[in-house]
């Protein structure tokens, strides 16, 4: 089945319900979405959740804000919601200059409710697995997905499994699981062996899967787009030349496009309006890069994995095959990043007031350097995808960030300490300026003639 951006709206097959079906991305064969649990085609292969009526942007208008605002666009008019979406478009003027485009804006999915783009993803799902009827929920996870899974699956009243790489997981998302009551097991192996794990629960019925293999999963997540060309065209009058955004299991590039493709199969997008989608990856965890450097139809796993960057700690990306036709298809690529790139991106962000994890900013790192290889011009609009919270990791924020500097418990000590000119008593000032101390009534009235805030002493 063609994952070409301007293929034609799909037809219609006997077993979708309310104009909703699933389809094999390879074989073209096709299922009903709600009869029974699936989440590959029967020889494995992803599916796609498809359209009878494809929404265009006037669809949206008067749809409220959030997620849900883009229910023409979902499988249900509402899900299981905390709300989610609506998240900042955030300027970043001194990046912008120092890395030399035309405009620059960060689509910060950090401010979902548990702090990361996963949200999106959930409120879907879990909408998906009450409707199976399924009580017990699971996913592996580097840690953003098993907050975000815990939080909706505790929302909607239901059981919840968690397995994480031991000693691989920032303890800020391990605490978000443990207090949204999730059952949490820490796995003697790395983000893919847990996701083999959770695959294997699921195939013999145990728990309802929603990682990102989930294809519901990833039509929450393709709101991102959406808000992304809305925000963008009523702020810049345009859509944007670019997307750059951080690779883990390669989700959100497999969402944008099936959104961007959408738009364009509706008549809403010009197929030449289509951002460039460009992935960026920890060097690290890089198998996309390597599939886009070497012009391979997939990846090859990567058996041993390691990063800073924990949220994209990943060596099977499972949404590959959706992703390399989206990143091909609309003239993007991939590379890759070091740590020290990354955490320099942070801390760049950090000074625009963009607070974010070390996976989000790879985004930035992955433009710098495409911008210094000449890839991205000068005259480009691009986006940047953050994907989770400052406060996710605060390990590698205290590291990234200033240290703390010990000052005595004394106001004086302090002043002397940030260099303040007036930095003992207001005396030493007025000596500095000649006036004689003893003819002055030191009250609020003399300090403030005599060192106003313009005075060369304040």
């Amino acid at each position: 089945m063609s994952l070409k951006l301007s293929a034609a709206a799909p037809t219609v097959p006997a077993e979708a319900q309310n104009g909703v079906w699933l389809a094999d991305i390879e074989t073209g064969e096709t299922y009903a979405p709600f009869d029974e649990i699936r989440y590959t085609g029967e020889d494995g292969n992803l599916l796609e959740v498809r359209y009878a009526e494809l929404p265009t942007f006037a669809d949206f208008k008067g749809q409220g804000r959030g997620v849900w605002r883009y229910h023409a666009a979902l499988p249900f008019r509402t899900g299981v919601t905390l709300p989610e979406g609506d998240t900042p478009l955030h300027k970043a003027p001194r990046i912008r200059d120092e890395i030399g485009i035309n405009s620059l804006r960060v689509k910060h999915e950090g401010m979902n409710p548990t702090g990361s783009f996963k949200d999106r993803g959930m409120t879907v799902g879990v909408r998906v697995a009450k409707e199976l009827g399924v009580d017990r929920l699971a996913c592996a996870s580097t840690g953003n997905t098993s907050a975000a899974l815990a939080a909706y699956g505790a929302r909607g009243g239901m059981e919840t499994l968690v397995l994480l790489p031991a000693g691989k997981v920032a303890s800020g998302k391990i605490a978000q699981a443990a207090l949204h009551d999730a059952r949490i097991l820490e796995v003697d192996g790395n983000f893919d062996n847990c996701l083999d794990i959770v695959q294997d629960l699921a195939q013999k019925g145990e728990v309802y899967l929603l990682n990102s293999l989930n294809p519901f999963r990833l039509e929450g997540q393709k709101t991102i787009g959406i808000e992304i060309l809305e925000r963008f065209m009523a702020e810049e009058g345009m859509f944007p030349d670019r997307i750059v955004l951080p690779v883990g299991n390669a989700g959100n590039t497999s969402a944008l496009y099936k959104a961007f493709r959408e738009l364009v199969q509706s008549g809403a997008l010009n197929p030449t309006e289509v951002p460039r989608l460009t992935g960026v990856q920890a060097a690290g965890a890089a198998p996309m890069v390597e599939a886009v450097e070497h012009g391979w139809d997939g990846i090859q796993r990567w058996e041993s994995v390691e990063t800073r960057a924990t949220a994209i700690r990943i060596g099977n990306p499972v949404n590959a095959p959706k992703a390399l036709p989206g990143i091909r298809e609309t003239g993007g690529t991939a590379i890759d990043v070091s740590d020290d790139e990354i955490t320099d991106a942070q801390q760049s962000l950090a000074k625009e007031g963009i607070g974010v994890e070390p996976a989000s900013a790879a985004s930035i790192a992955g433009l710098r350097k495409l911008r210094d290889r000449g890839v991205v011009d000068s005259t480009e609009n691009v986006v940047c995808l953050t994907t989770g919270h400052l406060l996710k990791d605060t390990d590698e924020a205290f590291k990234a960030g200033g240290d703390p500097e010990p000052v005595a418990n004394d106001t004086d000590a302090v002043l002397q300490h940030i260099g303040a000119k007036w930095y003992a008593r207001p005396e030493a000032a007025f000596t500095a300026s000649g006036i004689p101390t003893k003819s002055l009534n030191w009250d609020f009235n003399t300090c403030s003639r005599h060192c106003s805030p313009t005075s060369s002493y304040w």
